[in-house]
């Protein structure tokens, strides 16, 4: 590519281009959800958009292990260590057992993706399948001198790290001082630690706790940051290119993952390149199930929601977390969505322009007025100020994708390329101006752009659109019998669908509504 993938590295806080550590080949690795409720808008925004940059990756030509997990354990309800484990208190409430809980949220949860658009990662591995794995990397960072038993609980030692020479804090930019005054006033409870800013590798279990597993400390459960540390190490190695989440994940999850990774033996900070999605916001607030002010990926497809006047489509969410750059926030509204879909129904009436397009190029009275470009210098016999015009507009799609993955940049870009084949749709004359080859670039990158890399999709399906062509064949009766309040009444039943109909020098054609 003339313009090099560049990627925003929150270790760094700049933008480098990306250089794979074994290229051709790249290990991602994404912070998958707890599995104790149903995922809100907000969890799906780093699903899509790390299935977005596997997918470019792939497209780049790199071979991607993409590896997602699913936390189904060990994640307390206060990020101090503190508190009953979250899926477990749903079981408990519910008279359930936990992995009764885990397996259905985690099916639900995958059901959505799929919806979404969100191709399966390679490996999706569960903190409760790698207790042995955890349970060895804790006595590792303990042989190390990172870790400590206290009364049958293991915690990392962050004033032990810190004298060795690293740097706790680093990745989320906070100072360990400013830290520990911070967390003084919050020591109830955290008696087994030696410093507040200590946290748990492994927690004895009470007798409430539903979900133990016998280890050399006591039966109990693994902290809820080490198993990211295990899992990535196991699958990526002890080193590897990517690792996403969302900005909530930063501190102290991340931090401690880096730490952990760090004790065992391990120079490195885990993933060269840490990425961080922004929050979805509901009027300026956090989407957040603390909050309450969230909104469920079943309520975004149902309408079942106050916040929402209407359901929305999955590739309409899709294009939704996508119309703005990951690292922005993105607040959600019914206006904002309406616009999505808008937004997505025009990219996929360029979808089913292309044929069109392809074939009209091809049409003889084109080739017959098609005429060759003078050579100039830099250019080949076939080139012509459109087709370089049309290049042009193809590589700024590219450039807003190498830019830190911006989709944003990219969907603006594939915009201003399908006003310019909508343009040749409209006058088939100014077909003669470009190239065969030139048009074929520019349907193949478009049809690349929205398909392959961006994942959006149409989303009728067969039977529905044998539906509509039969529409349309009784509104094409009703037109040549001059029935034209018939002609109406299909118009308007189709509009209700989000079909608008039109009449050409062709025939009768239909696109989505962009209204």
């Amino acid at each position: 590519m003339q313009h090099p993938l560049s990627l925003y590295n929150t270790l760094t806080r700049r933008k480098a281009p990306f250089q794979p550590l074994n290229a051709p080949f790249v290990g991602v690795y994404l912070c998958g959800p707890t599995v104790y409720n149903e995922a809100h808008v907000g969890n799906a925004r780093g699903p899509v958009v790390f299935d977005v940059l596997t997918r470019y990756l792939r497209y780049l030509g790199y071979t991607v292990r993409y590896v997602r997990n699913i936390t189904d354990v060990g994640h307390l309800e206060g990020d101090a260590d503190e508190g009953e484990d979250k899926i477990g208190k749903i079981a408990r409430a519910n008279k359930l057992e936990p992995m009764q809980v885990a397996e259905g949220y985690t099916n639900l949860y995958q059901q959505h993706m799929e919806a979404l658009g969100c191709l399966p990662p390679d490996i999706t591995p569960r903190a409760s399948g790698h207790i042995v794995e955890q349970i060895e990397m804790v006595q590792q960072i303990i042989d190390n001198g990172f870790g400590y038993e206290s009364n049958g609980s293991v915690y990392f030692d962050v004033p032990a790290y810190n004298a060795a020479g690293r740097e706790y804090g680093k990745l989320s930019n906070r100072v360990v001082e400013e830290l520990l005054a911070g967390s003084r006033d919050n020591l109830a409870g955290q008696e087994e630690k030696r410093s507040p800013l200590d946290f748990a590798l492994w927690k004895k279990a009470d007798e409430r706790h539903l979900m133990r597993w016998p280890s050399p400390w006591s039966e109990g459960f693994p902290g809820w940051h080490l198993e990211c540390s295990a899992m990535s190490r196991k699958y990526l190695g002890a080193e590897f290119d990517i690792h996403g989440g969302g900005l909530d994940l930063m501190f102290p999850h991340h931090e401690c993952e880096i730490a952990q990774s760090q004790a065992c033996n391990h120079p490195t900070n885990e993933a060269q390149v840490w990425m961080h999605n922004n929050m979805l916001t509901v009027n300026g607030q956090k989407m957040s199930k603390s909050l309450g002010n969230f909104i469920t990926i079943s309520q975004l497809f149902s309408g079942e929601n106050t916040t929402l006047a209407q359901a929305y489509s999955p590739m309409t969410a899709r294009f939704f977390l996508l119309q703005a750059h990951y690292r922005s926030p993105v607040d959600i509204t019914d206006e904002g969505l309406q616009a999505a879909r808008k937004g997505y129904r025009k990219l996929m009436n360029g979808l089913r322009l292309l044929d069109k397009l392809r074939e009209l190029s091809l049409s003889p009275d084109v080739i017959k007025a098609r005429t060759v470009a003078p050579v100039t210098e830099g250019k080949t016999p076939d080139t012509t100020a459109a087709d370089a015009e049309l290049h042009k507009l193809v590589q700024d799609c590219f450039v807003g994708l190498n830019d830190d993955l911006n989709t944003a940049r990219c969907i603006a870009s594939l915009f201003n390329l399908l006003r310019k084949l909508n343009g040749f749709a409209a006058n088939p004359a100014t077909l003669a101006s470009v190239s065969a080859a030139a048009l074929e670039e520019a349907a193949t990158a478009y049809q690349a752009l929205v398909q392959d890399v961006l994942g959006l999709h149409d989303e009728p399906r067969a039977s529905a659109e044998d539906l509509l062509r039969l529409t349309l064949e009784f509104y094409q009766e009703a037109k040549a019998t001059k029935a034209y309040d018939k002609v109406d009444q299909i118009r308007a039943a189709l509009k209700e669908q989000g079909i608008v109909v039109k009449d050409t020098k062709a025939g009768v054609d239909w696109a989505y509504s962009e209204e």
